[in-house]
Protein backbone atom coordinates (compact mmCIF):
# COMPACT_ATOMS: atom_id res chain seq x y z
CA UNK A 1 0.00 0.00 0.00
CA UNK A 2 1.21 3.51 -0.85
CA UNK A 3 1.27 5.66 2.33
CA UNK A 4 -0.86 8.83 2.32
CA UNK A 5 0.50 11.85 4.23
CA UNK A 6 -1.76 14.82 5.08
CA UNK A 7 -0.33 18.25 5.96
CA UNK A 8 -2.51 20.27 8.37
CA UNK A 9 -2.00 23.38 10.47
CA UNK A 10 -2.80 27.06 10.79
CA UNK A 11 -2.56 29.36 7.77
CA UNK A 12 0.92 30.44 6.67
CA UNK A 13 2.90 27.88 8.67
CA UNK A 14 4.57 26.46 5.53
CA UNK A 15 2.34 23.55 4.48
CA UNK A 16 2.51 24.36 0.76
CA UNK A 17 6.28 24.88 0.92
CA UNK A 18 6.68 21.47 2.55
CA UNK A 19 4.31 19.96 -0.03
CA UNK A 20 6.52 21.29 -2.85
CA UNK A 21 9.69 19.96 -1.21
CA UNK A 22 8.21 16.50 -0.63
CA UNK A 23 6.82 16.22 -4.17
CA UNK A 24 9.76 18.09 -5.77
CA UNK A 25 7.34 20.27 -7.66
CA UNK A 26 5.82 23.76 -7.68
CA UNK A 27 2.24 22.55 -7.81
CA UNK A 28 1.19 24.29 -4.58
CA UNK A 29 1.01 28.08 -4.63
CA UNK A 30 3.32 29.69 -2.09
CA UNK A 31 3.09 33.30 -0.89
CA UNK A 32 3.62 35.17 2.36
CA UNK A 33 -0.01 35.64 3.28
CA UNK A 34 -2.51 33.27 4.90
CA UNK A 35 -5.37 31.38 3.28
CA UNK A 36 -3.86 30.87 -0.17
CA UNK A 37 -4.71 27.16 -0.31
CA UNK A 38 -8.51 26.81 -0.47
CA UNK A 39 -8.89 23.14 -1.36
CA UNK A 40 -7.07 19.86 -1.00
CA UNK A 41 -4.16 19.35 -3.38
CA UNK A 42 -2.67 15.91 -4.05
CA UNK A 43 0.90 15.16 -5.07
CA UNK A 44 3.21 12.15 -5.34
CA UNK A 45 6.64 11.86 -3.80
CA UNK A 46 9.35 9.24 -3.39
CA UNK A 47 12.07 8.57 -0.81
CA UNK A 48 14.58 5.70 -1.03
CA UNK A 49 12.34 3.86 -3.50
CA UNK A 50 9.19 4.21 -1.33
CA UNK A 51 6.37 6.08 -3.08
CA UNK A 52 3.91 8.16 -1.07
CA UNK A 53 1.02 10.56 -1.65
CA UNK A 54 0.96 14.01 -0.03
CA UNK A 55 -2.21 16.06 0.60
CA UNK A 56 -1.85 19.82 1.05
CA UNK A 57 -4.78 21.39 2.92
CA UNK A 58 -6.14 24.82 3.72
CA UNK A 59 -5.21 26.52 6.96
CA UNK A 60 -7.21 25.79 10.12
CA UNK A 61 -7.94 28.23 12.93
CA UNK A 62 -10.30 26.23 15.15
CA UNK A 63 -13.21 28.71 14.95
CA UNK A 64 -14.01 28.63 11.23
CA UNK A 65 -17.11 30.21 9.71
CA UNK A 66 -18.46 30.57 6.15
CA UNK A 67 -15.85 29.75 3.51
CA UNK A 68 -13.31 28.94 6.21
CA UNK A 69 -15.70 26.32 7.61
CA UNK A 70 -15.79 24.56 4.22
CA UNK A 71 -11.96 24.67 4.10
CA UNK A 72 -11.88 23.08 7.56
CA UNK A 73 -14.16 20.29 6.37
CA UNK A 74 -11.82 19.67 3.42
CA UNK A 75 -8.83 19.52 5.78
CA UNK A 76 -10.50 17.06 8.15
CA UNK A 77 -11.52 14.92 5.18
CA UNK A 78 -7.83 14.77 4.24
CA UNK A 79 -7.06 13.64 7.79
CA UNK A 80 -9.58 10.81 7.41
CA UNK A 81 -7.98 9.71 4.11
CA UNK A 82 -4.40 9.80 5.43
CA UNK A 83 -2.26 7.10 7.01
CA UNK A 84 0.09 9.72 8.51
CA UNK A 85 -0.86 13.25 9.60
CA UNK A 86 1.80 15.96 9.86
CA UNK A 87 0.67 18.85 12.08
CA UNK A 88 2.74 21.88 11.10
CA UNK A 89 3.38 24.75 13.51
CA UNK A 90 5.39 27.96 13.16
CA UNK A 91 8.59 27.87 15.22
CA UNK A 92 8.97 31.64 14.98
CA UNK A 93 5.43 32.52 16.07
CA UNK A 94 5.42 30.08 18.98
CA UNK A 95 2.44 28.22 20.41
CA UNK A 96 -0.97 29.81 19.72
CA UNK A 97 -4.54 29.09 20.80
CA UNK A 98 -5.26 27.92 17.24
CA UNK A 99 -2.49 25.30 17.51
CA UNK A 100 -4.03 23.97 20.71
CA UNK A 101 -7.49 23.71 19.12
CA UNK A 102 -6.11 21.85 16.08
CA UNK A 103 -4.09 19.48 18.31
CA UNK A 104 -7.23 18.69 20.30
CA UNK A 105 -9.15 17.99 17.09
CA UNK A 106 -6.42 15.63 15.84
CA UNK A 107 -6.42 13.71 19.11
CA UNK A 108 -10.18 13.16 18.80
CA UNK A 109 -9.74 11.89 15.22
CA UNK A 110 -7.65 8.95 16.48
CA UNK A 111 -5.19 9.27 13.58
CA UNK A 112 -1.43 8.80 13.82
CA UNK A 113 -0.31 12.46 14.03
CA UNK A 114 3.20 13.89 14.29
CA UNK A 115 4.19 17.42 15.28
CA UNK A 116 6.38 19.27 12.76
CA UNK A 117 7.97 22.54 13.93
CA UNK A 118 8.74 24.56 10.79
CA UNK A 119 10.78 27.74 10.25
CA UNK A 120 13.54 26.73 12.67
CA UNK A 121 16.23 28.28 10.46
CA UNK A 122 18.14 31.19 11.98
CA UNK A 123 17.41 30.13 15.59
CA UNK A 124 18.14 27.35 18.03
CA UNK A 125 15.78 24.49 16.96
CA UNK A 126 15.38 23.19 20.52
CA UNK A 127 14.35 26.61 21.79
CA UNK A 128 11.95 27.03 18.84
CA UNK A 129 10.27 23.71 19.69
CA UNK A 130 10.18 24.11 23.47
CA UNK A 131 6.72 25.78 23.55
CA UNK A 132 5.12 22.97 21.54
CA UNK A 133 6.11 20.01 23.74
CA UNK A 134 3.11 20.84 25.97
CA UNK A 135 0.83 19.64 23.14
CA UNK A 136 1.77 16.08 24.10
CA UNK A 137 2.71 14.57 20.70
CA UNK A 138 4.90 11.46 20.92
CA UNK A 139 7.14 12.45 17.99
CA UNK A 140 8.35 15.93 17.05
CA UNK A 141 10.32 16.90 13.94
CA UNK A 142 12.27 20.16 13.53
CA UNK A 143 12.51 21.37 9.92
CA UNK A 144 13.05 24.42 7.74
CA UNK A 145 10.89 23.66 4.69
CA UNK A 146 12.03 26.69 2.69
CA UNK A 147 15.66 25.48 2.95
CA UNK A 148 14.80 21.75 2.66
CA UNK A 149 16.35 21.01 6.06
CA UNK A 150 15.26 18.11 8.24
CA UNK A 151 12.79 16.74 5.68
CA UNK A 152 14.84 13.71 4.61
CA UNK A 153 15.48 12.59 8.19
CA UNK A 154 11.75 13.02 8.90
CA UNK A 155 10.77 10.83 5.93
CA UNK A 156 13.37 8.25 6.97
CA UNK A 157 11.49 7.82 10.26
CA UNK A 158 7.94 8.05 8.89
CA UNK A 159 8.14 5.79 5.84
CA UNK A 160 8.61 2.01 6.03
CA UNK A 161 11.99 0.66 4.96
CA UNK A 162 12.46 -2.05 2.33
CA UNK A 163 12.78 -4.64 5.12
CA UNK A 164 9.48 -3.49 6.65
CA UNK A 165 7.74 -3.72 3.26
CA UNK A 166 9.04 -7.29 2.85
CA UNK A 167 7.76 -8.04 6.34
CA UNK A 168 4.27 -6.88 5.33
CA UNK A 169 4.35 -9.27 2.36
CA UNK A 170 5.36 -12.18 4.64
CA UNK A 171 2.60 -11.29 7.09
CA UNK A 172 0.00 -11.62 4.33
CA UNK A 173 1.27 -15.10 3.39
CA UNK A 174 1.96 -16.46 6.89
CA UNK A 175 -0.33 -15.03 9.60
CA UNK A 176 0.55 -14.53 13.26
CA UNK A 177 3.89 -15.11 14.94
CA UNK A 178 6.24 -17.08 12.69
CA UNK A 179 8.34 -19.54 14.70
CA UNK A 180 11.31 -21.17 12.99
CA UNK A 181 12.56 -24.43 14.52
CA UNK A 182 16.21 -25.06 13.61
CA UNK A 183 19.02 -27.34 14.74
CA UNK A 184 21.40 -30.07 13.68
CA UNK A 185 19.96 -33.28 12.17
CA UNK A 186 18.19 -35.68 14.52
CA UNK A 187 18.03 -33.38 17.56
CA UNK A 188 14.22 -33.62 17.69
CA UNK A 189 13.01 -30.64 15.66
CA UNK A 190 10.09 -32.39 13.99
CA UNK A 191 9.13 -34.08 17.29
CA UNK A 192 9.02 -30.63 18.91
CA UNK A 193 6.90 -29.26 16.03
CA UNK A 194 4.39 -32.11 16.42
CA UNK A 195 4.28 -31.58 20.18
CA UNK A 196 3.65 -27.84 19.77
CA UNK A 197 0.90 -28.56 17.21
CA UNK A 198 -0.61 -31.39 19.21
CA UNK A 199 -0.86 -33.61 16.13
CA UNK A 200 1.32 -35.54 13.69
CA UNK A 201 1.86 -32.94 10.98
CA UNK A 202 5.48 -33.58 9.93
CA UNK A 203 7.46 -36.76 9.40
CA UNK A 204 9.32 -38.00 12.48
CA UNK A 205 11.86 -40.80 12.03
CA UNK A 206 15.04 -41.62 13.90
CA UNK A 207 17.35 -41.01 10.98
CA UNK A 208 19.20 -37.79 10.11
CA UNK A 209 17.90 -35.85 7.11
CA UNK A 210 14.23 -36.90 7.21
CA UNK A 211 13.03 -33.31 6.64
CA UNK A 212 14.29 -32.19 3.23
CA UNK A 213 12.40 -28.91 2.87
CA UNK A 214 11.09 -26.18 5.16
CA UNK A 215 7.45 -26.80 6.08
CA UNK A 216 5.21 -23.80 6.94
CA UNK A 217 2.28 -24.78 9.19
CA UNK A 218 -0.27 -22.09 10.19
CA UNK A 219 -2.30 -22.90 13.32
CA UNK A 220 -4.15 -21.29 16.23
CA UNK A 221 -3.51 -21.68 19.97
CA UNK A 222 -5.64 -20.11 22.70
CA UNK A 223 -7.02 -17.53 20.30
CA UNK A 224 -3.60 -16.47 18.91
CA UNK A 225 -2.32 -17.24 15.42
CA UNK A 226 1.08 -18.81 14.74
CA UNK A 227 3.00 -20.24 11.81
CA UNK A 228 5.50 -23.00 12.66
CA UNK A 229 8.41 -23.51 10.28
CA UNK A 230 10.02 -26.96 10.50
CA UNK A 231 13.42 -26.93 8.80
CA UNK A 232 15.99 -29.41 7.59
CA UNK A 233 18.92 -30.12 9.89
CA UNK A 234 22.12 -28.22 9.12
CA UNK A 235 25.34 -30.24 9.25
CA UNK A 236 28.95 -29.14 8.93
CA UNK A 237 29.95 -28.23 5.39
CA UNK A 238 32.44 -31.10 5.01
CA UNK A 239 29.62 -33.56 5.80
CA UNK A 240 27.27 -32.09 3.18
CA UNK A 241 27.60 -34.07 -0.03
CA UNK A 242 24.15 -34.48 -1.59
CA UNK A 243 22.87 -31.70 -3.82
CA UNK A 244 19.42 -32.06 -2.23
CA UNK A 245 20.87 -31.54 1.25
CA UNK A 246 22.73 -28.41 0.13
CA UNK A 247 19.45 -27.06 -1.21
CA UNK A 248 17.80 -27.91 2.14
CA UNK A 249 20.38 -25.83 4.01
CA UNK A 250 19.57 -22.84 1.80
CA UNK A 251 15.88 -23.31 2.57
CA UNK A 252 16.73 -23.42 6.29
CA UNK A 253 18.58 -20.10 6.09
CA UNK A 254 15.64 -18.60 4.20
CA UNK A 255 13.28 -19.91 6.90
CA UNK A 256 15.39 -18.17 9.57
CA UNK A 257 15.02 -14.95 7.63
CA UNK A 258 11.24 -15.46 7.35
CA UNK A 259 10.76 -16.12 11.07
CA UNK A 260 9.98 -13.65 13.84
CA UNK A 261 11.35 -15.97 16.54
CA UNK A 262 13.78 -18.86 16.10
CA UNK A 263 13.82 -21.86 18.46
CA UNK A 264 17.26 -23.46 18.33
CA UNK A 265 17.03 -27.12 19.38
CA UNK A 266 20.12 -28.63 21.05
CA UNK A 267 20.58 -32.31 21.89
CA UNK A 268 21.23 -32.48 25.66
CA UNK A 269 22.76 -35.98 25.33
CA UNK A 270 25.46 -34.70 22.95
CA UNK A 271 25.87 -31.32 24.62
CA UNK A 272 26.64 -28.01 22.93
CA UNK A 273 28.82 -28.47 19.83
CA UNK A 274 30.47 -26.06 17.42
CA UNK A 275 27.74 -26.51 14.79
CA UNK A 276 25.18 -25.27 17.31
CA UNK A 277 27.25 -22.11 17.70
CA UNK A 278 27.42 -21.70 13.91
CA UNK A 279 23.62 -21.89 13.75
CA UNK A 280 23.35 -19.29 16.50
CA UNK A 281 25.61 -17.10 14.37
CA UNK A 282 23.22 -17.48 11.41
CA UNK A 283 20.27 -16.46 13.59
CA UNK A 284 22.06 -13.42 15.04
CA UNK A 285 23.31 -12.32 11.60
CA UNK A 286 19.70 -12.41 10.40
CA UNK A 287 18.72 -10.32 13.42
CA UNK A 288 16.08 -12.73 14.66
CA UNK A 289 14.89 -13.27 18.22
CA UNK A 290 16.19 -16.48 19.75
CA UNK A 291 14.92 -19.09 22.21
CA UNK A 292 17.24 -21.97 23.18
CA UNK A 293 15.59 -25.38 23.66
CA UNK A 294 17.83 -28.08 25.19
CA UNK A 295 15.95 -31.25 24.16
CA UNK A 296 16.02 -34.89 25.35
CA UNK A 297 16.31 -33.77 28.97
CA UNK A 298 14.28 -36.73 30.23
CA UNK A 299 16.12 -39.73 31.68
CA UNK A 300 19.46 -37.91 32.19
CA UNK A 301 21.46 -38.38 35.38
CA UNK A 302 21.75 -35.38 37.74
CA UNK A 303 25.51 -35.25 37.09
CA UNK A 304 24.99 -35.11 33.32
CA UNK A 305 22.32 -32.43 33.70
CA UNK A 306 24.62 -30.30 35.85
CA UNK A 307 27.43 -30.72 33.30
CA UNK A 308 25.19 -29.62 30.38
CA UNK A 309 23.85 -26.62 32.30
CA UNK A 310 27.37 -25.48 33.18
CA UNK A 311 28.44 -25.87 29.53
CA UNK A 312 25.44 -23.91 28.22
CA UNK A 313 25.96 -21.13 30.75
CA UNK A 314 29.68 -20.88 30.00
CA UNK A 315 29.60 -21.08 26.19
CA UNK A 316 26.41 -19.05 25.71
CA UNK A 317 27.32 -16.29 28.13
CA UNK A 318 27.02 -13.75 25.28
CA UNK A 319 23.32 -14.73 24.90
CA UNK A 320 22.29 -13.75 28.41
CA UNK A 321 19.22 -11.98 26.96
CA UNK A 322 17.87 -15.19 25.34
CA UNK A 323 15.62 -17.55 27.33
CA UNK A 324 16.83 -21.15 27.71
CA UNK A 325 14.43 -24.07 28.25
CA UNK A 326 15.30 -27.66 29.20
CA UNK A 327 12.60 -29.80 27.57
CA UNK A 328 11.53 -33.22 26.37
CA UNK A 329 9.79 -32.89 23.02
CA UNK A 330 8.88 -36.58 23.09
CA UNK A 331 7.04 -36.39 26.43
CA UNK A 332 6.03 -32.72 26.27
CA UNK A 333 7.69 -31.57 29.50
CA UNK A 334 8.65 -27.87 29.40
CA UNK A 335 7.26 -27.30 25.87
CA UNK A 336 4.20 -25.24 26.80
CA UNK A 337 6.26 -22.76 28.81
CA UNK A 338 8.23 -21.84 25.68
CA UNK A 339 5.21 -19.98 24.27
CA UNK A 340 5.68 -17.30 26.94
CA UNK A 341 9.26 -16.75 25.76
CA UNK A 342 8.17 -16.77 22.10
CA UNK A 343 5.52 -14.09 22.71
CA UNK A 344 7.93 -11.95 24.76
CA UNK A 345 10.51 -12.20 21.95
CA UNK A 346 7.93 -11.23 19.34
CA UNK A 347 6.78 -8.19 21.32
CA UNK A 348 10.39 -7.03 21.70
CA UNK A 349 11.26 -7.61 18.03
CA UNK A 350 8.19 -5.75 16.71
CA UNK A 351 8.03 -2.99 19.34
CA UNK A 352 7.64 0.65 18.25
CA UNK A 353 9.19 3.35 20.44
CA UNK A 354 8.61 7.10 19.97
CA UNK A 355 11.57 9.32 19.15
CA UNK A 356 11.09 11.37 22.32
CA UNK A 357 11.49 8.32 24.54
CA UNK A 358 14.56 6.95 22.74
CA UNK A 359 16.20 10.39 22.84
CA UNK A 360 15.44 10.74 26.56
CA UNK A 361 17.01 7.31 27.28
CA UNK A 362 20.05 8.26 25.17
CA UNK A 363 20.52 11.55 27.05
CA UNK A 364 20.16 9.82 30.42
CA UNK A 365 22.80 7.25 29.38
CA UNK A 366 25.16 10.06 28.30
CA UNK A 367 24.60 11.86 31.61
CA UNK A 368 25.57 8.67 33.48
CA UNK A 369 28.61 7.93 31.31
CA UNK A 370 29.95 10.47 28.79
CA UNK A 371 31.39 9.39 25.41
CA UNK A 372 35.20 9.65 25.23
CA UNK A 373 37.27 12.51 23.82
CA UNK A 374 38.68 12.13 20.29
CA UNK A 375 41.44 14.49 19.10
CA UNK A 376 40.63 16.82 21.98
CA UNK A 377 36.91 16.97 21.12
CA UNK A 378 34.04 15.22 22.89
CA UNK A 379 31.91 12.85 20.79
CA UNK A 380 28.37 14.27 20.78
CA UNK A 381 25.26 12.10 20.46
CA UNK A 382 22.25 14.37 19.86
CA UNK A 383 19.12 12.28 19.37
CA UNK A 384 17.88 8.76 18.53
CA UNK A 385 14.95 7.33 16.63
CA UNK A 386 13.79 3.89 15.54
CA UNK A 387 14.81 2.85 12.05
CA UNK A 388 13.12 -0.56 11.78
CA UNK A 389 11.80 -3.67 13.52
CA UNK A 390 12.61 -7.40 13.62
CA UNK A 391 15.26 -6.70 14.78
CA UNK A 392 14.81 -3.28 16.38
CA UNK A 393 17.08 -0.73 14.70
CA UNK A 394 18.05 2.39 16.66
CA UNK A 395 19.49 5.28 14.61
CA UNK A 396 21.66 7.66 16.64
CA UNK A 397 22.64 11.04 15.21
CA UNK A 398 25.67 12.99 16.40
CA UNK A 399 29.20 14.17 15.63
CA UNK A 400 32.35 12.00 15.24
CA UNK A 401 30.24 8.85 15.60
CA UNK A 402 32.72 6.89 13.44
CA UNK A 403 35.19 7.19 16.34
CA UNK A 404 32.75 5.83 18.95
CA UNK A 405 34.41 2.81 20.67
CA UNK A 406 32.75 -0.59 20.59
CA UNK A 407 32.64 -0.68 24.40
CA UNK A 408 30.52 2.47 24.47
CA UNK A 409 28.17 1.05 21.82
CA UNK A 410 27.70 -2.05 23.99
CA UNK A 411 27.01 0.22 26.95
CA UNK A 412 24.25 1.98 24.99
CA UNK A 413 22.80 -1.37 23.87
CA UNK A 414 22.72 -2.73 27.42
CA UNK A 415 21.13 0.47 28.70
CA UNK A 416 18.40 0.48 26.05
CA UNK A 417 17.77 -3.25 26.51
CA UNK A 418 17.35 -2.79 30.26
CA UNK A 419 15.12 0.31 30.10
CA UNK A 420 12.96 -0.91 27.18
CA UNK A 421 12.86 -4.49 28.55
CA UNK A 422 13.91 -6.11 25.28
CA UNK A 423 13.86 -9.92 25.61
CA UNK A 424 15.42 -12.43 23.24
CA UNK A 425 15.94 -9.99 20.37
CA UNK A 426 19.22 -8.41 19.28
CA UNK A 427 19.31 -4.61 18.96
CA UNK A 428 21.08 -3.06 16.00
CA UNK A 429 22.50 0.45 15.99
CA UNK A 430 23.16 2.84 13.12
CA UNK A 431 25.26 5.89 13.90
CA UNK A 432 24.96 8.88 11.58
CA UNK A 433 26.94 12.11 11.72
CA UNK A 434 25.98 15.50 10.34
CA UNK A 435 27.40 15.98 6.87
CA UNK A 436 29.70 18.88 6.08
CA UNK A 437 27.75 20.96 3.49
CA UNK A 438 31.03 21.98 1.82
CA UNK A 439 32.54 18.49 1.69
CA UNK A 440 33.23 17.24 -1.82
CA UNK A 441 32.44 20.56 -3.50
CA UNK A 442 34.76 21.65 -6.27
CA UNK A 443 36.34 25.09 -5.95
CA UNK A 444 34.54 27.38 -8.36
CA UNK A 445 37.50 29.35 -9.68
CA UNK A 446 37.87 31.11 -12.99
CA UNK A 447 40.65 29.82 -15.31
CA UNK A 448 42.74 32.88 -14.41
CA UNK A 449 42.33 32.22 -10.67
CA UNK A 450 43.27 28.56 -11.14
CA UNK A 451 46.53 29.52 -12.95
CA UNK A 452 47.42 31.99 -10.16
CA UNK A 453 46.65 29.36 -7.50
CA UNK A 454 48.87 26.77 -9.26
CA UNK A 455 51.75 29.28 -9.52
CA UNK A 456 51.45 30.21 -5.84
CA UNK A 457 51.54 26.52 -4.83
CA UNK A 458 54.66 25.93 -6.97
CA UNK A 459 56.42 28.90 -5.31
CA UNK A 460 55.30 27.78 -1.86
CA UNK A 461 53.24 30.92 -1.30
CA UNK A 462 50.17 30.83 0.92
CA UNK A 463 46.84 32.26 -0.21
CA UNK A 464 46.26 35.95 0.48
CA UNK A 465 43.77 35.40 3.33
CA UNK A 466 46.18 33.10 5.16
CA UNK A 467 49.02 35.67 4.78
CA UNK A 468 46.77 38.39 6.25
CA UNK A 469 45.88 36.19 9.25
CA UNK A 470 49.57 35.45 9.96
CA UNK A 471 50.42 39.19 9.78
CA UNK A 472 47.67 39.99 12.29
CA UNK A 473 49.15 37.44 14.69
Amino acid sequence: MTPVIALVGRPNVGKSTLFNQMTRSRDALVADFPGLTRDRKYGEGSYEGQRFIVIDTGGLTGDEQGLDLEMARQSMQAVEEADIVLFLVDGRAGLTAGDELIADSLRRSGKQAHLVVNKTDGQDPDIAASDFYSLGFESTFLIAASHNRGIRSMLEILLPSEEEREEEDRADRYPGIRIGVVGRPNVGKSTLVNRMLGEERVVVYDMPGTTRDSVYIPYERQGSQYTLIDTAGVRRRKNVSEVVEKFSIIKTLQAIDDAHVVILVIDAREGLVDQDLHLIGFVLDAGRSLVIAINKWDGMDPEDRARVKEQVQRRLDFLDYADKHYISALHGSGVGVMYESVEACYESAMAKWPTNRLTAILQDAIAQHQPPMVHGRRIKLRYAHQGGSNPPVIVVHGNQVDSLPGAYKRYLENTLRKVLKVTGSPIRFEFKSGENPFAGKVDRLTPRQKVKKDNDEKKGRRPKKQRQKSLKR
